[in-house]
């Protein structure tokens, strides 16, 4: 069995890598013989990354050739269908979903983040297309919500994000090792946002409280580049020392650097992940619904709004001294939470396979 898979591939964010990662993890394991082709923006280092074929995402003619010769496409996950961050997305991802439809290839929607979605046009694309494919499961409630809203009539499920499947690697990295930390860790993923730094301030503030109460910090950057620089930038706002981690480490890495912290502050949905799978409490700063919708997933703690003006740095670092004082508690709150969403991740995968196999 040969599937086509089309998400956000090869732009090198940890976040969409490790979903790219647990899915074709999550398949092989139901099918060792399956034959993967991801569309990605670096086919190259997709090849390599995970021993799978992989086209240009930008080339309509691999995607038609990729599609033609495959038993069926898995469209997903991560946040495809919205319009929030650039006017593509949209077009982009529906028009692959349409073009396997006329090739008479079934369609899976897996475990997507729908939303938000501002533009007319772009919620007639999400309906026209939707409601043609085979298979439509989504991440959270409010995300089946929005496509009922949106006059979506296909039957859809809430399934767990592919990363649940996943487990952390039990030993710390070299590169934490070589850090030699003596006190407990508090990690910390942060991302640009468009709209104002007035709360890359507050959260240096809070950390430089953090350090002061017995404390390390470790920025871990999950999207590449980008996420390197705005850790940096608030590390240069900070006055204490703190420390961020190689921005190219892999997600296995990653995964055991969150695991390895007492506390995560995040902004970004897979550094949250991250520290549910390995049973890392965390307090989460949204920047957007699917940030709250994982949170309330995880009975863990949305602390705060990045755009909004009611909090400031003491009151976040209040908030990590709480969430620290009550770690144990935490924990075992947030385990029988992720508990049930990490049992049935990997059924997602199962059915793509069944819906291929039936089709063909």
């Amino acid at each position: 069995m040969n599937i086509v898979i089309s998400g956000y591939y090869g732009f090198h964010n940890v976040g969409d890598e490790a979903i790219l990662y647990a899915i074709i993890q999550a398949l092989r394991a139901h099918d060792p013989n399956v034959q993967v082709t991801v569309l990605s923006n670096d086919p190259t280092f997709t090849k390599q990354t995970y021993g799978v074929r992989a086209v240009n995402r930008w080339r309509i003619g691999d995607i038609i050739q990729a599609l033609r010769e495959s038993d069926g496409l898995i469209s997903g996950g991560g946040s495809l269908l919205q319009d929030q961050t650039g006017w593509r997305s949209i077009p982009y991802y529906t028009g692959v979903m349409q073009i396997a439809k006329w090739l008479g290839k079934p369609v899976m929607v897996y475990a997507q983040g729908m939303g938000p979605v501002s533009k007319k046009q772009n919620q007639w694309l999400m309906k026209w297309t939707l409601n043609q494919v085979d298979r439509l499961t989504v991440r959270d409630e409010p995300s089946a919500e929005l496509l009922k809203t949106l006059g979506i009539k296909k039957p859809i499920t809430v399934v767990p994000d592919p990363v649940m499947g996943l487990k952390p690697p039990t030993s710390p990295t070299t590169w934490w090792k070589e850090q030699s930390f003596t006190r407990p860790v508090i990690a910390v993923s942060v991302r640009e946002w468009a709209r104002g730094r007035d709360f890359e301030r507050k959260i240096a503030v809070a950390l430089d409280r953090s350090v002061q109460a017995g404390f390390d910090v470790v920025f871990i950057p999950m999207h590449g580049h980008h996420d390197d620089e705005t850790s940096r930038r608030v590390l240069a706002m900070m006055k204490e020392h703190a420390v961020v981690a190689p921005y190219d480490a892999s997600i296995e890495e990653k995964m055991a650097m969150v695991a390895s912290s007492r506390l995560l502050v995040g902004m970004r949905l897979h550094a949250l992940i991250f520290a549910a799978v390995g049973h890392t409490p965390f307090v989460a700063l949204s920047y957007d619904p699917k940030i709250d919708a994982f949170a309330n997933q995880a009975n863990q703690p949305v602390f705060a709004h990045v755009e909004d003006d009611h909090w400031d740095g003491e009151a976040l670092f209040s908030y990590i001294q709480q969430c620290i004082a009550q770690h144990e508690q935490q924990k075992e709150i947030l385990i029988r939470a992720v508990a049930p969403l990490q049992q049935t991740a990997q059924q997602t995968a199962e059915e793509a396979l069944a819906l291929f196999r039936n089709k063909n």
